[in-house]
């Protein structure tokens, strides 16, 4: 399904199979690194699932699938700089299939917004930002599953450097008024999402 997004979405901007392709294969290649066990085509398949839920309230449905296909598309565990450089690559692609600039720029921001998660003025990317959250409100053993493959693509530092920063950025969403943004994610998630990460941090 996540392919064929992608080759249905590029129609309309190139007539290039070969360029679609190649575009599509860069994608598929960085999300199937060996060294990613979270950030891969698993959670662009559940990000795809839990937005097309809510289709009918995005308001540039194309600008999300970029911004889904492309948020997580440079990640180095060594760096924090991830979500910048995946918009820098995100631009350059969509340069590439002559994507309007503000679409651009609508995606590029969305990108960046994936790096705090806080509200926007612009509703589609409080939907996005939610959506890349959602596994944090998925029942125990889907959650579970999620942090322990996130301390696998971190497994080059120890825990007694890895567990003050993961329990940072936990205690982060659990200071947050809402962590979820939009009112449909809020309900569906918001709860398990509290109980999820309190668990993980005791067990830290």
């Amino acid at each position: 399904m996540l392919k064929e997004t992608f080759i249905e979405l590029l129609t309309n901007y190139t007539d290039s199979d070969s360029l679609t392709n190649e575009l599509w294969t860069e994608i598929e290649k960085n999300y199937s690194s060996k060294k990613r066990h979270y950030h891969t085509l698993h959670h662009l398949d559940n990000l795809l699932t839990q937005l097309t839920e809510v289709k009918n309230e995005i308001q540039n449905w194309n600008t999300i699938l970029f911004t889904l296909y492309y948020h997580d598309i440079v990640s180095n565990s060594l760096k924090s700089d991830n979500e910048e450089k995946s918009a820098e690559l995100a631009e350059k692609r969509l340069k590439q299939i002559s994507v309007s600039l503000d679409t651009i720029e609508l995606c590029k921001n969305q990108i960046l917004a994936t790096k705090s998660h806080i509200k926007s003025t612009d509703s589609d990317t409080n939907y996005f930002t939610d959506a890349d959250l959602s596994i944090l409100g998925q029942n125990w053993e889907i959650y579970s599953l999620y942090y322990k493959n996130v301390r696998k693509e971190y497994s080059i530092y120890s825990d007694f450097v890895y567990n003050p920063g993961r329990k940072k950025v936990l205690n982060h969403f659990l200071s947050m008024d809402k962590i979820f943004k939009t009112d449909f994610f809020y309900k569906k998630f918001e709860r398990q999402a509290k109980q999820n990460i309190q668990k993980e941090i005791e067990l830290l």
